[in-house]
């Protein structure tokens, strides 16, 4: 056991002094790295992102990881147990700030974005320690990264040895590359995204006029050519749409359609779209704000452990699996989230006590008054 721990504990902090990582062999995306005018997240991710409902599931998520700290640990045979069980180490340099350039919340948010939309996210190796080992990272964007080995999707089968950022060759050694057991939204099902984005145009062109459509009839007179109706009714439209008097002649009436506001703007239509991708996210329907009978109570805690067992996990275990391989730790170390605050049961009775607490002056107040 002396000897074990003796050797995780020295493997586990970072030697000095850091070099630089290796850009040679013809690789020139290196030198792309920290050209941020050059980086995109990709179309079809800035499209899925302007839907509500995809937009809320991703920042659910992203938030739950971000939070979180990285710590690090070895494993050691329980004779007593009989099992495994975990020693603290003391963490490399890089566990509390991945990047030199920002705070881990923000990259750990935006590698959880590429793994979201994309099922696999991208780190770039910028420097190592005297033992070769990673000391710090850069994040590429998963929608600058094509890979010539492999389809760039839907499945990833395992890391790539031929990476291209922004058309620019990559060393595969220098480059961690996270790649998801759970598909990207963006392969998974295109449609969902179309039909969120053409319902969300319908409803913005339903709610540009506050007259119900309807139908111009024409009831006496001579009869009106085909151009002429498109004329007359297009005068009519325009005039509607930007909230000025439609004027009709003796000939003519508006007849309204039964259109009440909430089918203007295609409500349920809506709900149900976004119950879709909360299928699509994998997030659960009543954390994103959809209005769905037959739910119990939830708890704070039971919301908590739901969106972390059905949303977040597998993308954190996606990240914390990929920083332990031995490309990024010596062989027998391991990294791992801290999730012990957000979804023990002490840190929520914590948080419920407050609630009532608040909930309780409150009460007070109004009875007082």
């Amino acid at each position: 056991m002396a000897l074990f721990e003796r050797k995780a504990s020295k493997a586990a902090i970072s030697p000095a002094p850091a070099k630089a990582a290796a850009a040679g062999g013809g690789y020139t995306g290196q030198s792309m790295i920290g050209q941020y005018y050059t980086y995109q997240e990709g179309e079809a991710r800035n499209k899925a992102m302007s839907v509500p409902a995809i937009s809320r599931a991703r920042d659910l998520i992203a938030s739950v990881i971000s939070c979180m700290p990285l710590e690090m640990y070895g494993e050691m045979w329980d004779e007593t147990k009989g099992e495994m069980e975990e020693i603290p180490l003391a963490p490399r340099s890089w566990l509390r700030r991945i990047s030199p350039t920002i705070p881990n919340s923000t990259l750990l948010s935006w590698l959880v974005d590429d793994i979201f939309f994309y099922g696999v996210g991208y780190l770039a190796i910028t420097a190592r320690t005297a033992d070769g080992y990673p000391s710090a990272f850069e994040r590429l964007p998963a929608g600058s990264i094509t890979r010539m080995d492999q389809t760039n999707g839907p499945v990833f089968f395992a890391p790539s040895k031929q990476l291209y950022f922004n058309g620019q060759q990559l060393d595969p050694t220098n480059v961690v590359q996270f790649i998801s057991g759970v598909q990207g939204i963006i392969y998974q099902s295109p449609m969902v995204v179309a039909t969120a984005l053409k319902l969300e145009s319908a409803r913005y062109r339903n709610a540009s006029s506050l007259i119900p459509a309807g139908v111009l009839q024409v009831t006496g007179g001579e009869p009106l050519s085909a151009q002429e109706l498109a004329d007359l009714a297009s005068a009519f439209n325009t005039a509607r749409a930007t909230n000025q008097t439609a004027a009709l002649s003796e000939n003519l009436k508006y007849i309204e359609t039964n259109a009440t506001p909430d089918k203007m703007l295609l409500i349920d239509a809506a709900n149900y779209q976004a119950l879709e991708c909360s299928r699509l996210t994998n997030v659960p329907s009543y954390l994103l704000g959809i209005a769905v009978g037959g739910y119990s109570y939830v708890s704070n805690q039971g919301a908590r452990l739901d969106l972390w067992t059905f949303g977040a996990k597998a993308i954190a275990e996606c990240i914390q699996n990929t920083l332990s391989m031995d490309n990024v730790l010596p062989r027998g170390t391991y990294v791992r989230f801290d999730s012990d605050d957000y979804l023990s049961a002490e840190y929520q009775q914590d948080l419920s006590e407050m609630t009532t607490t608040d909930m309780t002056i409150t009460d007070m107040e109004v009875s007082n008054d």
